[in-house]
């Protein structure tokens, strides 16, 4: 499959991937309640606040939207008895899908080249809008007064973690680094369906070489981690947001070189992954590696493998140490080309 140039693909565009994936466009907030002074509920109506702010995008922008329902969601916080007045009572997010009135052009331009750099600023710009509109509003729920707060985020917020890369850089943050060169160059995303990435008709975990097919797109790999991920969302006291383990996975990629890292970074932001045949449209987080994940790793086993006891033949003792070394990628182009997917 051949892959546009990534440095030139505007924010709008969707990005066919390997396997029947795609990267899909959107606008995702984060939204927070909470209740006014003049509020008396002690409860909320998740579908009466749904209803209302969809009513909210429909007639008070610049731009009407019409959000479905699955792209609006709230969830209350469990205890809410024992929280305090000021406390949000409800949290949730909003996905803007239909971005196509940003591709439009002005009157006269129709025959000039879509210029990207252009698109993606309009994007950040109108993004911005819709964050200062929403955040702040009061809705109104049958006489019960709700505040709304907005924010984009961290994941989504690339020119916010270029920044902080850039900051680590400047203050001698070398634990990202490789070979003194103070560039980070290795993406974590997290909350991928597994079974997007495993060997079709052999298993549902996630596999590797799947994984490098679809991310080797992006960039040469230098190494790669895949396992499943069961992070339980429900940990911030948010229901209804249980994992079943093993439906998910973590995917760490490390780039050989920087320009690859940016690129893939600024098209992971602000996007969902979509598969062929699916309604599913799955947000992950994605953010980049401080801590030298790859390195870390190696060192962890040097040390698991340094604790076994000295008694030990040598026989057993390799094979301990094979079992506590993780399994680090390492493909190269003819690795790729001599491996094939079972039928």
């Amino acid at each position: 499959m051949r892959i546009p140039p990534l440095e030139s693909l505007p924010p709008t565009k969707t990005l066919e991937l390997e396997n029947g994936l795609s990267l899909v466009p959107r606008v995702k907030l984060e939204l927070t309640v909470h209740p006014t002074p003049s509020s008396v509920a002690k409860q909320i109506d998740e579908w009466k606040l749904k209803r209302a702010l969809a009513e909210f995008l429909k007639n008070s922008l610049s731009v009407p939207i019409e959000v479905p329902e699955e792209d609006l969601e709230f969830r209350r916080f469990k205890d809410l008895k024992k929280r305090k007045r000021e406390d949000p009572v409800a949290h949730g997010t909003l996905s803007i899908r239909d971005l196509g009135f940003l591709n439009r052009k002005r009157r006269g331009d129709e025959d000039k080249e879509e210029d990207a750099k252009e698109v993606e600023n309009k994007f950040t710009e109108w993004r911005k809008y819709i964050v200062e509109k929403l955040d702040g509003i009061e809705l109104n729920l049958e006489g019960d007064q709700f505040k709304l707060s907005v924010a984009v985020p961290a994941s989504d917020d690339f020119q916010g973690m270029k920044k902080s890369w850039e900051e680590a850089s400047a203050f001698g943050n070398r634990g990202f680094s490789r070979g003194g060169r103070q560039e980070p160059d290795t993406i974590v995303v997290r909350g991928l369906p597994s079974r997007w990435f495993a060997e079709p008709r052999v298993s549902s975990k996630p596999s590797m070489l799947v994984t490098h097919t679809i991310f080797s797109a992006f960039g040469k790999i230098r190494n790669l981690s895949v396992v499943e991920d069961d992070q339980d969302k429900a940990a911030d006291g948010i229901g209804g947001g249980d994992i079943i383990s093993g439906l998910h996975c973590k995917i760490v990629v490390q780039f050989e070189k920087h320009t690859d890292f940016c690129n893939t970074l600024r098209i992971l932001c602000g996007r969902s992954l979509q598969k062929q045949g699916s309604r599913l449209k799955a947000d992950y987080d994605v953010t980049w590696s401080k801590e030298g994940f790859f390195q870390n790793a190696r060192n962890q086993a040097v040390e698991k493998s340094s604790r076994m006891p000295a008694t030990l033949g040598g026989h057993h003792r390799n094979e301990l140490r094979n079992r506590v070394e993780p399994y680090i990628s390492r493909f190269n182009s003819e690795d790729t080309r001599r491996k094939r997917f079972k039928e």
